[in-house]
C-alpha cells in the first residue's frame, strides 16, 4: 500500500549539542495531527567500511567505546568530512584506523540508525585489494586490527564485545553481496 506522506505545517528548530532538534507539526492523510521530533547531525554523514584482506577475511578494529565503557570490536567507521565523497572518506578512515588503503572501494548501500527520529545515514563501503598505508587519525591510541573469517560470523555476533548494530548489519550485507554479486534493481510497483 502506498500512502501519501504527511503534510508538514510547521517546523521549529532547537540546538541540541552535536544535533539540531526539529519539531514537526504534521497532518496525516486521515486528518489526524501530531507533533514529531527528529534529530539532524551536524555533518555530512558517515561511512562504515568492510575491509576484506582476502576473499574470506574481514579486518575488524578494537577500540574504546565510551557509550558502554569497554573495548569493542567493530568495523572501520567515521564521519565524512566536508568536500569528501563516501569513497574518499572510507579510504581515509581505513588508513587512519586499520593502517590499510584499498584499490577497490564500492558503496553497497546506506544504513540508518533510528529512522523514526534521526536523519543520520551511514554509507556502507566494501573495501578490497588492500595494501599497507597508515595516516594519522584522531584516535588517542592505535587500534588493534583483528582478522575474522566471514564463515565465522555466527560466532562473532554472539560475542559481548561485538554489539554495534551497523557493524553487524554491514557484515551480513557485505557477505551476501560477495557471495551473490551485485543485486539487480527490481522495478517498484
Amino acid at each position: 500500500m502506498t500512502r501519501r506522506l504527511p503534510t508538514i505545517h510547521h517546523v521549529t528548530e532547537h540546538e541540541a549539542g552535536p544535533y539540531r532538534l526539529e519539531r514537526l507539526d504534521l497532518e496525516f492523510s486521515n486528518g489526524e495531527r501530531r507533533q514529531y521530533e527528529r534529530l539532524h547531525g551536524r555533518g555530512h554523514g558517515a561511512v562504515v567500511v568492510v575491509p576484506m584482506i582476502d576473499d574470506d577475511t574481514v579486518l575488524l578494529v578494537r577500540e574504546y567505546a565510551a557509550g558502554v565503557h569497554r573495548y569493542e570490536l567493530g568495523l572501520v567507521k567515521g564521519r565524512i568530512d566536508a568536500g569528501e565523497s563516501p569513497i574518499e572518506a572510507a579510504d581515509r578512515e581505513l588508513k587512519e584506523e586499520a593502517g590499510y588503503g584499498a584499490r577497490s572501494l564500492t558503496v553497497l548501500r546506506s544504513l540508518t540508525l533510528a529512522p523514526t527520529y534521526m536523519s543520520h545515514q551511514a554509507h556502507l563501503v566494501l573495501a578490497r585489494d588492500l595494501y599497507p598505508e597508515r595516516l594519522p587519525g584522531d584516535e588517542p591510541e592505535e587500534l588493534e586490527v583483528v582478522p575474522w573469517k566471514l564463515d565465522d560470523l555466527h560466532q562473532l555476533i554472539l560475542r559481548e564485545d561485538f554489539s554495534e548494530g551497523r557493524s553487524i548489519a554491514a557484515l551480513f550485507i557485505a557477505r551476501e553481496w560477495l557471495r551473490n554479486g551485485e543485486p539487480r534493481s527490481e522495478p517498484q510497483a
